[in-house]
């Protein structure tokens, strides 16, 4: 620790120059180029104990910008060739004693500091120190101070820090979304998602649009060059080279899934850029050469499209793509297609094909199509960062109610949390597919298929369907779990309380649908532009969707932002419950741990007290219903 004018110099033992240069020998001999001078340095320094290390300069260029719950720093690297660390120093008052806050390596150039509060101020510095711990002059310092910010300002933050992950971190080469963010494996998916996240990015100022339109142009040039099998992507690709990456043994050739998205996400980009500059209709020309492609048809057999395709094994996977799933939109491509269309009775023969209609009610709430309790929340999102599903329905369902249902289906799960798992709330929830502690799972309301793990990007890119408590969810990842939760590119993919888990990883397409589904709830940039595109609503009326106002049918009170008005007393229950309030309710209704309705009350004061005698004991949702049709909902136990 160095008081703010200590100069923190240091000169090496005998003994520890000699432990050093055994423990770190092997790393110098790689570094031997330009290095050679420091390494003659060091051996003197082993049989001349009393030299002098050569000074490492005091970093510059730090500058400290502060948010709501926390700093972020940022400052110039140092050139010298014997950097090994930069030491961050910290203090709450200027002037008085800076205490080490954090080592990093030499080729880090930010750090997030998370403190968890508004209105704070702090105070940095920082040092460079070199390969035998010597420790340069501290650079100037800088301030910032944290404030509570509103709730725009919080969605441009998260956008902003996750739209850097397609940004700061895509592939240097061909500037692909990479898979996760270890790897130089790019996907083709998370590419379709990354490309919309930079129209956002141009929106919102993070870049300009010159920016936006040489990295999308880097792009479109790569995929042009890159693997394509019948017009098709590989679902992963070599970032530099653009050759297939296999996904699975079987799995060496075309996803038409993944390209789907890829393709969605390049035709939202084509009515972006809509002016005669000579880059723009270049931009424009590729893609519509990418698009116009792929051959849907040569997928379509039995009257259902194939997910897969090999040079090496055909169509050996043999996977349809039927719904209900994330697959929606690559029927809507397919028959929109202006080159190789398919008939518009595949739509229904094999995308609503099967099992399509669900009709059974969860939690109160009715699912007109897809599996029993709605699936992950990817099915929410990924076919609907561009189609805009507001106001329309097909013979099925409107699919934005749909999608509003699921996700508050998926929020009453979590709220009753059978499993009992550490953290579940009315503010903490969504499951979806992710990584989690066990590896990689699709994580959705069923006892099988959830083991703790929630996901940001679950709540967060449900946002255009229930705003409220989306926001609610993103206030509590950032503002109680963001020390452990919020990194470089926003909100790591996931958590699980229970196991003391919070990974560390990001994938693209988690990341993606927090940028594009946030800004479609904000101004319906991305659904406005991709159902520009003149392809899109013919295949729509052809398909037989048809207008439709249904209001939305269950909306989530304002109060419950701020606290939870239904308290419910005793719980554990015995007999009875009472309800302690100040809302006016219309009924209240209690379900079981399958979301089946097994009471159903009327209150007569603003204190009612119900029996519960001839329920069993167990685990119950007790959902009260205002007279606006909002909702909120708690947790009971009865124990007789």
């Amino acid at each position: 620790m160095h008081s703010p004018l200590e100069k923190p110099t240091f000169i090496p033992t005998e003994n520890e120059i000699s432990n050093f240069y055994f423990e770190s020998f092997a790393s110098f001999l790689n570094n031997m180029g330009n290095r050679s001078l420091f390494l003659l340095c060091l051996l003197a320094g082993i049989f001349s104990p009393q030299l002098a290390w050569p000074q490492l300069a005091a970093p510059t260029g730090l500058v400290v910008q502060a948010y709501d719950s926390h700093f972020e720093l940022h400052w110039a690297p140092n050139a010298e060739p014997s950097l090994r660390n930069y030491k961050i120093y910290v203090s709450t008052d200027e002037g008085q004693t800076y205490s080490l806050l954090k080592k990093v390596n030499a080729i880090q150039r930010d750090y997030i500091h998370f403190v968890g509060r508004q209105d704070v101020t702090h105070f940095y510095k920082i040092t460079a120190e070199d390969n035998v711990l010597n420790e340069s002059d501290f650079s100037a310092a800088a301030s910032a101070q944290t404030f509570e910010m509103n709730e725009e300002e919080l969605l441009d933050m998260v956008q902003e820090y996750t739209f850097r992950y397609f940004w700061d971190f895509g592939h240097p080469v061909s500037g692909l979304a990479r898979e996760r963010n270890t790897t130089s494996t790019v996907t083709s998916g998370g590419s379709g998602f990354g490309v919309m996240a930079i129209l956002v990015g141009i929106e919102r100022g993070f870049i300009t649009k010159e920016e936006g339109l040489t990295r999308l142009l880097k792009i479109v040039n790569f995929l042009e060059q890159a693997d394509r099998f019948h017009g098709v992507y590989p679902h992963w690709m070599n970032g530099a080279t653009g050759k297939t990456i296999p996904f699975s043994p079987l799995d060496n050739g075309a996803d038409l899934v993944e390209t789907a998205f890829l393709i969605q996400g390049l035709l939202a980009v084509r009515s972006y850029f809509d002016s005669d500059d000579d880059a723009e209709t270049s931009l424009r020309q590729k893609i519509t050469d990418i698009w116009e492609a792929v051959e849907w048809d040569w997928f379509l057999k039995d009257g259902r499209l194939l997910w897969h395709w090999s040079p090496d094994h055909q169509f050996a996977i043999n996977l349809p793509i039927r719904g209900y799933n994330e697959a929606l939109i690559i029927y809507l491509l397919a028959i929109a297609s202006p080159t190789h269309p398919i008939p518009a009775q595949a739509y229904h023969d094999g995308w609503a094909g099967g099992n399509y209609l669900n009709g059974t009610t969860f939690f109160g709430i009715t699912l007109d199509v897809g599996p029993l309790r709605g699936g992950p929340l990817f099915f929410a999102h990924y076919s609907f960062m561009g189609f805009d599903p507001r106001e329309k329905k097909d013979a099925y369902t409107n699919y934005f109610i749909h999608n509003q249902k699921h996700t508050l289906t998926n929020r009453e799960y979590c709220i009753l949390n059978p499993g009992q798992y550490e953290g579940y709330s009315n503010l903490c929830w969504g499951l979806t597919a992710s990584d989690d502690p066990f590896g990689y799972l699709a994580h959705e309301p069923s006892p099988n298929r959830d083991n703790g793990t929630l996901t940001p990007t679950a709540a967060l890119s449900s946002m255009p369907y229930t705003p409220n408590e989306s926001l609610a969810a993103l206030k509590h990842f950032y503002r109680v779990l963001g020390d452990r939760l919020w990194g470089k590119y926003g909100f790591y993919d996931a958590f699980n309380l229970s196991e003391n888990w919070f990974a560390s990883s990001y994938l693209a397409i988690d990341q993606g649908p927090i940028v594009g589904m946030i800004e479609n709830h904000r101004t319906g940039l991305l659904w406005e532009y991709f159902m520009k595109n003149t392809e899109i609503q013919p295949a729509l009326d052809a398909i037989g969707f048809t207008p439709d106002s249904t209001d939305i049918i269950i909306a989530t009170a304002e109060a419950e932002l701020q606290n939870m008005t239904l308290e419910v007393f005793p719980n554990p229950a015995r007999d009875f419950i009472q309800i302690k309030t100040k809302a006016e309710w219309l009924h209240f209704r209690l379900f079981d741990t399958n979301g089946r309705l097994i009471q159903s009350f009327s209150p007569l004061t603003n204190t009612p007290r119900f029996n519960l005698n001839s329920v069993p004991n167990g685990l119950y949702l007790l959902q009260g219903i205002m007279k606006d049709q909002s909702v909120q909902s708690r947790k009971i136990i009865i124990q007789h």
